[in-house]
């Protein structure tokens, strides 16, 4: 397979790819790369965190079934779990600089933009985010039918509210309108049977789903052209059964991990594949297998997420955070905070990553990351909205950012390498003449230099 090719399936199926993997794997077929990159993918790994602590002040202070805590203790309680929100986003992060299996991470952050769901509780985020690793290569409809269930999308979306005396639409609309079928697919009648059909639904304290029987609507709905005592379950089960479903899904896949133009014949390819069965890694598999996934209209035409950017750049220079909440502030800065989505559609994607001033921080992000360049954070916002309690910055201590760098790794692997080597390993995109121009003019000292030269050029933006 040729370099070039094993590339861009690393970049799309996960972060990137070291160069010595990449001379590991350079004389492997496609079908021997795919069935490694799949096998891995069945170690799923949950992130667990050490909640003892919050675990132990409720349990002293758990009474009669309600909470009954002084306020001195439900402030410390609170505090915790606000700190414990910005670990699970560090840990996560983590995560994606070095996991278990490179495509489940990939496709869990691809599914977080889909199912997007946010919670000011550690436990049912936690939870979530969970969720979304197991099913993410999983089936499909039960992958949808676990996400009804999850708590933090039941609070998000006021399910719990959803009552047979008074029906809650916010969950039912949105599961049509951006989970699984795409706007104007469905009727406003659709959308209020459907909500009937969800009444109940609730959870425990621990996150635990279960159904309020009283609070149930077991009456006859009619819903997609179908009569009948439905449920939640069942309103999926139909929603499932019409195409567009199928088709929805794979244009998010499409533009995610392929293009974002959209062919429309190799839609079409996948769409039929993934309706069959609703099998997402059998619909992966079969994406990465498709001869026109390495065509050169789908390599280096992607605007790289600002965690793709964020974890690329640390996947050829493994850096540590000496201040984390640096890490939450650089999240901030370039649009894309881990737990945070901006609203229920999620992060837009693609060009809109960009603008005048997060293309300047992004090109300046290697030279801040391993160079210890200034930010001015004096002159930055606070965050917004819930977050901006958890995530707050002492913005006139810093004015760099902290990092180790461990640039004997960088050495190992890529300090032999000729500049024009390093520049086709670190550069998939075309690069602009009057950029290889200025890279040819430049006064090379050595091979950490030029990275950081690479990493500030606008091409590298794109995989």
């Amino acid at each position: 397979m040729e370099n070039r090719h094993i590339q861009h399936l690393y970049l799309r199926a996960g972060f990137g790819i070291g160069y010595d993997k990449l001379h590991l794997l350079k004389s492997r077929s496609n079908s021997e790369i795919l069935s490694e990159l799949f096998s891995e993918a069945k170690n799923i790994q949950p992130i667990k965190l050490d909640l003892s602590e919050m675990e132990s002040l409720i349990k002293e202070n758990y009474k009669d079934a309600k909470l009954k805590m002084d306020k001195k203790t439900t402030m410390a309680l609170q505090k915790m779990n606000r700190e414990k929100i910005q670990e699970l986003n560090y840990a996560w992060i983590d995560r994606l600089k070095n996991p278990s299996s490179v495509l489940n991470e990939k496709m869990t952050l691809f599914w977080a933009n889909v199912f997007v769901c946010r919670d000011n509780s550690v436990y049912h985020i936690q939870h979530y985010n969970n969720t979304l690793r197991t099913y993410a290569l999983g089936n499909f409809k039960a992958f949808v039918k676990a996400i009804a269930k999850e708590a933090s999308m039941s609070k998000y979306l006021n399910n719990r509210q959803n009552v047979k005396e008074s029906p809650n639409e916010n969950f039912a609309r949105e599961l049509m309108e951006l989970f699984t079928l795409g706007i104007g697919n469905y009727s406003e009648q659709d959308i209020k049977e459907s909500a009937r059909a969800f009444t109940g639904w609730s959870f425990k304290f621990n996150g635990d789903f279960f159904l309020r029987n009283n609070k149930h609507d077991y009456g006859e709905k009619t819903f997609m052209g179908k009569t009948g005592n439905f449920d939640g379950d069942a309103i999926i089960d139909i929603i499932l059964e019409q195409k567009q479903c199928a088709r929805f899904i794979c244009a998010k896949i499409y533009r995610y991990f392929v293009n974002p133009t959209i062919n429309e014949r190799h839609l079409e390819d996948i769409t039929n594949v993934f309706y069959k069965d609703y099998d997402i890694k059998n619909l992966m598999h079969y994406v990465f297998n498709s001869k026109w996934f390495y065509d050169d209209e789908n390599i280096g035409v992607k605007i790289k997420s600002p965690i793709e950017l964020l974890v690329g750049i640390q996947q050829i220079v493994p850096v540590e955070f000496q201040k984390p909440k640096q890490l939450l502030y650089l999240q901030k800065l370039m649009g894309q905070i881990l737990l945070n989505p901006p609203n229920v559609a999620g992060w837009k994607g693609d060009k809109n990553w960009i603008d005048s001033n997060t293309l300047m921080f992004r090109l300046k992000l290697p030279s801040i990351l391993l160079n210890n360049a200034v930010i001015n954070l004096e002159e930055k916002g606070e965050f917004e909205d819930s977050f901006e309690d958890y995530y707050k910055i002492q913005k006139k201590k810093d004015t760099y950012i902290k990092t180790t760098k461990s640039w004997d790794a960088f050495e190992t692997q890529y300090g032999k390498l000729s500049p024009e080597e390093l520049k086709t390993f670190l550069i998939v995109s075309v690069i602009d003449e009057d950029t290889d121009a200025f890279l040819s003019n430049l006064k090379i000292a050595n091979n950490r230099d030029f990275c950081v030269q690479l990493m500030s050029i606008p091409e590298y933006q794109l995989c």
